[in-house]
């Protein structure tokens, strides 16, 4: 049975499955997707980096072999495409994602919590809903940056210069964080690394974010009633070229 729950945004923006010594011990032995707990993994391919869409796929693993549930789903990505963010996997080669760069982080990737305007939604995530005091910290130097706060906790003046206020229907007059998951992109938060990684509702195909994944509302109401925190589930975005060739070292499944 699908579980509703409501919890309270805490300051911290890695308000679930923050990378600890297992993440980390994960990423030292390349074992990934291959940790028997994790049990989901959502993934985003694209065709190449500089692509602003992709498709999303989802697969759960029974038996140690991983299975694809679900329909292929369009996404819309950066508006520059894709950059390497800072996750599970080890350091990479290559451009990394900077704050303000138009890029979606590529990699492997916990979920943080489930988030929107709605007092509660279906999910198996932790749920918390928005506020007109919350911000997510978008403001290199900040103490509080990449993380979500709420304003009446840590002072307006801590909030200046916040690009993301998370309630945009009231700020902002649109609904693209009606319902949403955080990414945990830069999980310590370094300033510059890149902020406030989302999956939320599009604008529509071929419309491009600032840095996120978005699409559909049917569909992300599909990908939350999926989600279970209890399985450990995972979100890659690679391009399929970098996908394949890391497919077998990182445990990727194979693609539909």
């Amino acid at each position: 049975m699908i579980k509703r729950t409501v919890i309270l945004m805490a300051i911290t923006f890695l308000a679930v499955a923050k990378v600890g010594a297992e993440g980390k011990k994960m990423s030292e032995q390349g074992e990934f997707l291959a940790n028997p707990q994790v049990k989901q993994v959502v993934l985003v391919v694209s065709d190449d980096w500089n692509a602003k869409m992709a498709q999303l796929y989802r697969f759960e693993k029974h038996q140690s072999k991983w299975q694809a549930i679900g329909e292929t789903v369009p996404v819309n990505l950066g508006r520059t495409g894709l950059a390497w963010g800072i996750g599970l996997h080890p350091k990479q080669q290559g451009y990394h994602k900077k704050e303000g760069d138009g890029k979606a982080p590529a990699g492997i990737f916990h979920f943080g919590t489930a988030f929107g305007y709605l007092p509660e939604v279906a999910t198996n995530m932790p749920y918390s809903q928005m506020q007109s005091s919350n911000y997510c910290m978008d403001v290199n130097a900040s103490p509080l940056y990449n993380q979500i706060v709420d304003q009446k906790v840590v002072g307006e003046s801590a909030t200046k210069g916040s690009s993301e206020a998370m309630r945009r229907d009231l700020f902002n007059n649109d609904d693209l964080y009606k319902k949403g998951l955080v990414i945990n992109h830069n999980p310590d938060n370094i300033s510059g690394a890149g902020s406030c990684i989302f999956v939320h509702l599009w604008r529509g195909p071929e419309s491009p974010t600032a840095g996120c994944t978005s699409m559909q509302e049917n569909q992300i109401d599909s990908l939350l009633n999926w989600l279970d925190q209890s399985q450990q589930p995972l979100y890659v975005a690679l391009p399929r070229n970098e996908y394949l060739a890391k497919q077998k070292s990182w445990g990727l499944p194979k693609l539909p």
